[in-house]
């Protein structure tokens, strides 16, 4: 069992484009068995996980745990919502040792665009200063979680 301690922002295309650029990606696909609370499956390359999320924002509680393929092709028809399609962009930030997770979904979410980085601790979290290119913070924006996009075409 572990926390997960992360901020969000909804950077411009540009922008985006320009930290992409030259950063390894990798697709991923993920659905929610529940939304309330946060079950989801992901496969992301060749890994295929469920995931249980805790309330929060900031900082949740994440319990990961591996499945095989086919437990994740079977759990997919269990998903009633939409199925998340985005590229992974992952990218240092600086000489910090945090890394950039830069987003492109894809399909029913093409053109949204979600940054985020993860941190060791939420007194980091809470005193990083993120520079104007990550646009607008929506940490706190329920909508901007995947599993409220799950849910809507946005």
């Amino acid at each position: 069992m572990g926390f997960e301690i992360e901020r969000k922002w909804l950077p411009k295309k540009e922008d985006a484009e320009k930290m992409a650029k030259n950063a390894n990606h990798i697709s991923i696909e993920q659905g929610y068995i529940c939304t309330d609370p946060v079950i989801r499956i992901r496969k992301e390359g060749e890994n295929h996980l469920l995931t249980c999320k805790g309330e929060g924002f900031l900082v949740r509680e994440e319990i990961n745990l591996r499945i095989s393929p086919e437990a994740y092709d079977m759990l997919l028809t269990k998903c009633e919502n939409l199925i998340i399609k985005k590229e992974r962009y992952t990218i240092p930030y600086e000489d910090t040792g945090l890394k950039i997770e830069l987003d492109l979904f894809k399909e029913e979410h093409e053109g949204l665009i979600i940054l985020e980085i993860e941190f060791p601790d939420e007194e980091s979290a809470k005193s990083f200063c993120a520079p104007e290119c990550f646009g607008v913070e929506v940490t706190g924006d329920a909508r901007y979680t995947n599993a409220c996009l799950s849910l809507q075409n946005p």
